[in-house]
Formats: C-alpha cells, sequence, structure tokens
C-alpha cells in the first residue's frame, strides 16, 4: 500500500509532481570556477529519466560569500544559461527540479569579497579555513543580516526565473542558519540568540524573503536538523519547536536531516568512514595533514540500519501537519513502504540514486528491490575528482 502511494503523483503547493520520491541534495562537485557544468546537467537528468519525482540541486549559494571553496556557484545571471538548460532537460525526462539555496556563514576557505573573513553568529574558529589561510569567523552585524537575508531572496526570485520548481532554504547540516538555530554556535544576546524563537529569527527572516519572492504557488520547503549529533547541539525537541515555528510561517514542507559538516559529518551519513579516500584528494599539503591526525575523530565509522532517523522524524509528524519529507537511510521499498505508511508525505533519497538513478523506475516492476549500496560513502570523497560525485561500485 505504502509502495504504490509512493509512486502515484501528488501536488506539492502548486506543483505536480509524478510520485513522491525526491532525490536529496547531495553535493555533486560538477562547478569547475563556479560555472554548472554539463556534468550536472547529465548528473540530473539522469536521476530525472530514472523515475524520481523531483531532483534537487545541491548548494545554490546566495551570494560569493557564501561559499564553502571556489567551486561552487552561486545565483547570479552570468551562470543563467548554464541554470536554464539544467533545468530544461530535467523538465524534458519528466521531472521537477528544486534550488538549495544555501549560506556558509562562518565555516569555508573560501575568502569573502565583503569582509576580511566569513561571517557566523559569532567571532569563532572557522574550521574549515582554519589551515587555509582564515582561521576565524567573525559576526554578523545587523546590516550583514539584512543583506544576506535580501540575498536569499534575490537568489530565490533568480532560480524562479531560470525554470526551477521548487526552492529548498538549507537550515541544516552546520551551514549559516543552522549555525545561528544551535545553541553550540551561536552565543548571541541580541534579538538572534538565546531562546529557539530568538535562534529561528533569521531563518524565518529568510523563509519571509523567499516567500515573498516566489509568491504563493511556488513551493519553499526547508531542511531542518532533527539533531546535530553532539552534546550541546540541536535536540529532537528543538527541532519539533522548530519545525511548529516554521510550519506557522508558512513553509510547504520540511526536509527532515541532521548533523554538522564541522563537528559530526557521520551523523548524517552513517555507515564507513570516507576519511582514507578523502584525504589523498585534499590539495592542500596543511589541510591534507590536518585531516590525517584530526579527521578520525569527525570520520568515525558508524554502522548504516535503513530508516535511521525515523524515531526523531516520528516525533516531528506528531507535532505539525504540513508535509514532512523523509530522510536518512532510504535504501529499499520495504523503507519507502514503511515511511509512507508512518505518515510521512514524501522520501528523499541520496546514495541509493547516485549508485542506480533508475531505481525508481526499477521500483514499480520490483516490489522487493533494495539498493547495491553498500554504505562505504566513498562517494562523499568522490566530490573531490574531475568527475564529481559518482558511486565507486561503478567506475
Amino acid at each position: 500500500m505504502g509502495l504504490d502511494k509512493a509512486l502515484k503523483p501528488v501536488r506539492l503547493a502548486g506543483l505536480s509532481l509524478r510520485n513522491r520520491i525526491i532525490k536529496t541534495a547531495t553535493f555533486e562537485g560538477m562547478c569547475p570556477e563556479g560555472i554548472p557544468g554539463e556534468d550536472l546537467i547529465g548528473h540530473h537528468t539522469a536521476i530525472a529519466a530514472g523515475g524520481a519525482g523531483m531532483t534537487t540541486v545541491a548548494y545554490c549559494g546566495v551570494s560569493p560569500d557564501g561559499l564553502t571553496f571556489s567551486d561552487q556557484m552561486y545565483m547570479h545571471e552570468g551562470i543563467a544559461p548554464q541554470v536554464r538548460a539544467l533545468t530544461a532537460a530535467v523538465h524534458q525526462q519528466g521531472g521537477a527540479v528544486s534550488a538549495q539555496l544555501a549560506h556558509c556563514g562562518g565555516f569555508s576557505r573560501n575568502r569573502p569579497r565583503t569582509s576580511r573573513r566569513p561571517l557566523g553568529p559569532h567571532f569563532g574558529i572557522n574550521q574549515y579555513g582554519l589551515f587555509s589561510g582564515l582561521p576565524f569567523s567573525g559576526a554578523m552585524t545587523q546590516r550583514d543580516i539584512d543583506r544576506t537575508v535580501r540575498e536569499y531572496g534575490e537568489a530565490a526570485a533568480f532560480v524562479k526565473r531560470q525554470g526551477f520548481d521548487a526552492a529548498e532554504i538549507h537550515m541544516g547540516h552546520g551551514y549559516l542558519l543552522s549555525q545561528f538555530i544551535s545553541p553550540a554556535t551561536n552565543r548571541r544576546r541580541d534579538a538572534y540568540g538565546g531562546s529557539l524563537d530568538k535562534r529561528m529569527r533569521l531563518p524565518v527572516e529568510v523563509l519571509a524573503s523567499v516567500r515573498q519572492a516566489v509568491g504563493d504557488d511556488f513551493p519553499v520547503l526547508a531542511k531542518l536538523n532533527l539533531g546535530d549529533g553532539f552534546k550541546g547541539g540541536v535536540t529532537t525537541a528543538d527541532a519539533v519547536a522548530a519545525a511548529r515555528l516554521l510550519a506557522r510561517e508558512g513553509v510547504d514542507a520540511i526536509v527532515m536531516s541532521g548533523g554538522f559538516v564541522s563537528r559530526s559529518p557521520m551523523y548524517l551519513f552513517r555507515g564507513d568512514s570516507p576519511l582514507p579516500y578523502m584525504i589523498p584528494l585534499e590539495p592542500n599539503p596543511v589541510q591534507r595533514l590536518a585531516m590525517k591526525l584530526l579527521g578520525v575523530s569527525l570520520f568515525r565509522s558508524d554502522p548504516f540500519r535503513e530508516l535511521y532517523f525515523l524515531e526523531e522524524a516520528r516525533q516531528v509528524r506528531q507535532a505539525v501537519d504540513i508535509p514532512l519529507v523523509y530522510l536518512g537511510g532510504v535504501s529499499s521499498a520495504a523503507a519507502i513502504e514503511q515511511a509512507m505508511d508512518e505518515g510521512f508525505d514524501f522520501v528523499a533519497m541520496g546514495r541509493a540514486l547516485i549508485e542506480d538513478p533508475n531505481m525508481i523506475r526499477r521500483l514499480a516492476a520490483d516490489p522487493d528491490l533494495r539498493s547495491a549500496c553498500i554504505h562505504c560513502n566513498r562517494c562523499v570523497a568522490t566530490m573531490s575528482t574531475p568527475r564529481g560525485v559518482h558511486c565507486v561500485l561503478h567506475p
């Protein structure tokens, strides 16, 4: 029953989707010098051709100051032709395409244009830029915050003009909005820090800016952490309260996720550590040495199990009535069916669709289908290769 529901057409806000399967945003590494390449178009076109209802283009920076490194794109007219080619190619295959709007905040190795250092909730150590000449992050002023809110709206208007069908505001994984939400990384004492309502003020302002830019019939999703994965970070109770607030403020759906890139990446991934494969691909020798010495504490293998965020996601499901996207350990028809039966409205898949973009078409013929993904997470390391993200089982 649940699988049949997952594969039938559905509407999200003003958008018609052919099914409830969403390819989640997984950074592709296919924008050399910040320009979307043919590989990026081919990657998402293959997922659309394989039957997913919607595919999500990862890390669409809202400004040049919002990138973690230089080979990421930010939303501006200079890349409009390539972006339009991407959305048109996905549509030609019958799929929809969403843009993940993101800003790195104080976590970057990319030198910003408008400040001396990356800016986040407060002054602190920039863990990503520590060995790349940007060891510190600064505190955003009200002027910085106002500019960033405006940039989110401008980026949203841009992606709508270029043919995207939806926008996902990235509020998770330790990037800017997640840095403001988490009590571990937000130590402000003004209107943007302290209680959860105050820590959510910037994400809510961004949501309002995006909504004003795209209108009511254009789906706006938010990717939100169910937990940060370390002591002192966001808890499930925080996530429930944040989801209620976002629902009240008019978000169309919440993609439930977890983990901090800078502190607990394996809380999101689960499975084998990709660190041994990441180290040789790091071009900066100092950064490479740091990864060898310190990376083990970040990238500890964590046994994979299907639906590993289910318990936390259930609590959000009980608290809000808006559409929820279940993410986390979906690699079989049985997992999709259970997620549907649990009351979630959509299912997001990452590694399983990297391993086989055609998996969704195959589901209709094989209700016992299971992904061949072995959760080795070496695809995470391939993001840094010239080819970009790919499954190592298919060289």
